[in-house]
């Protein structure tokens, strides 16, 4: 069993920033990748990055490139989403996800949710 806990979401202004937190518990996590995914009303989920749990190689989409940073305690089993120049269209309801295979941007290869974390960007 595996269990995800997000935290850090709120309300900003645009231009602000937030710090995401993702704390994982139940089995080892060396092996996985750690997914940031959001899902925003009448959308689908999308990808927004990703970690590998050994040597901490990233991705990210296109839409957060240089303003978002995915980072990770592996003595804390925690991910991290670092969010900086949040603009409205960032508003969405953020999970973070484990994969046990992939190091992806799908969101079917991810086994494991967290329950989200609402994150809103005023104009």
């Amino acid at each position: 069993q595996v269990l995800l806990v997000e935290s850090g979401g709120g309300l900003v202004q645009a231009g602000g920033s937030l710090r995401l937190s993702c704390a994982a518990s139940g089995r080892t996590f060396s092996s996985y990748a750690m997914g940031w995914f959001r899902q925003a009303p009448g959308k689908e989920r999308e990808f927004v990055a990703v970690i590998r749990w050994s040597g901490g190689r990233t991705y990210y989409a296109d839409s957060v490139k240089g303003r978002f940073t995915i980072s990770r305690d592996n003595a804390k089993n925690t991910v991290y989403l670092q969010m900086n120049s949040l603009k409205p269209e960032d508003t969405a309801v953020y999970y973070c996800a484990a994969s046990d295979r992939y190091y992806s941007v799908v969101v079917t290869e991810y086994a494991y949710w967290g329950q989200g974390t609402q994150v809103t960007v005023s104009s």
